[in-house]
């Protein structure tokens, strides 16, 4: 059995092609899907945090409303680039989202990624201290998060406050028990996903990994996975860790389907650079008739390791094609693998 959802990076552009024009359309959409998943058996909603960009970049109200719409479906990030984040506004934020929700928020951070602009943390205010990368400062801010979402007291109160204090030192507000369990990390290395383990957050795989042995990315993201997977064990922690991977997944059950994502059956593997130094290996696009996707899916190694699958979702196909694509995989892909 697997949790099946959906990511979708909520992109919008005028344009006479694209069902979401505008930015009001990707945040309603994207609620109305969410509420459409829930309907069909899905498992998740997750939304991919971008700055600077025509896609969804300020999760925490969307998140509240879907968690407000909804009654079962997880609801979550994938991922916060935390380069931009105070820890402590994040903690507020996503404390209220998670009691929205009644205790349903996955929350995904990770260090960032290659994004519009240059420096874009800058301009929120944030620097690396002396001697540090941005990558460091993501993840210092990430440790301060994970230690307030703790709940214990940290700040001294006011002796005179303008309103009544429990007793002792204060912690931020609100206060969600339990979500500290449930803090995702976005790991492009095997490095990064042993820091996780060791964090004791869960473990997010996209469909893009640095490309560690020149192994296909399946293969490469398994061997992620076991070493996250032992990197926790040897950590001690008592939870059940949780891994999800993400995936471009089409069944073509459609002549629509056929018209939107027919050529993307001969798909493969690709490798780029996504900076100057770092060479990554893209995941294909697995497109086919459901029984041709069913045995390309059995021998993806990382789907197997992994008891979440998150689908990547074109957003701008509007939401009742959405809606069937998640469909085809639920009703057509998933039973067949054992999923469902």
């Amino acid at each position: 059995m697997k949790k099946i959802g959906f990511l979708s990076f909520g992109h919008w552009s005028d344009s006479p092609h694209s069902q979401t024009r505008t930015a009001a359309d990707a945040l309603v959409q994207a609620v109305d899907l969410a509420v459409a998943a829930e309907e069909l058996g899905a498992d998740g909603a997750y939304f991919r945090v971008h700055h600077f960009a025509r896609q969804l970049a300020s999760p925490f109200p969307l998140l509240a409303a879907i968690g407000a719409r909804t009654e079962r479906i997880e609801i979550g990030t994938g991922v916060i680039d935390m380069r931009y984040e105070n820890p402590m506004y994040t903690a507020e934020d996503a404390g209220a989202a998670d009691l929205i929700s009644g205790g349903r928020l996955q929350l995904g951070l990770s260090r960032g990624s290659p994004e519009q602009v240059v420096d874009g943390w800058r301009y929120f205010g944030y620097q690396p201290s002396e001697g540090e990368t941005d990558a460091d400062m993501a993840r210092k801010h990430t440790e301060v998060l994970l230690e307030v979402l703790h709940g214990k007291g940290f700040a001294r109160p006011n002796p005179r406050p303008m309103f009544p204090n429990p007793p002792g030192l204060l912690r931020v507000e609100p206060h969600s028990p339990g979500l500290r369990d449930r803090i995702w990390w976005g790991a492009g290395s095997n490095a990064t996903a042993v820091w996780a383990a060791r964090q004791g957050m869960h473990l997010m795989s996209s469909t893009l990994k640095n490309d560690e042995g020149g192994a296909p990315f399946h293969v490469q993201q398994a061997e992620q996975i076991r070493a996250f997977r032992k990197a926790w064990a040897e950590a001690g922690w008592e939870r059940e860790p949780r891994v999800s991977v993400s995936r471009s997944i089409f069944a073509l059950t459609s002549d629509l389907d056929h018209a939107y994502f027919g050529d993307d059956g001969d798909s493969t593997d690709k490798v780029g650079y996504i900076d100057a130094d770092t060479r990554a290996v893209f995941g294909r696009t697995y497109a086919a008739e459901p029984d041709v996707l069913i045995g390309q899916l059995a021998a993806d190694e990382a789907i197997a390791e992994a008891d979440t699958l998150l689908l990547t979702v074109p957003n701008q196909l509007g939401v009742d094609y959405n809606t069937h694509v998640l469909d085809s995989i639920l009703t057509h892909v998933a039973p067949a693998l054992g999923w469902r």
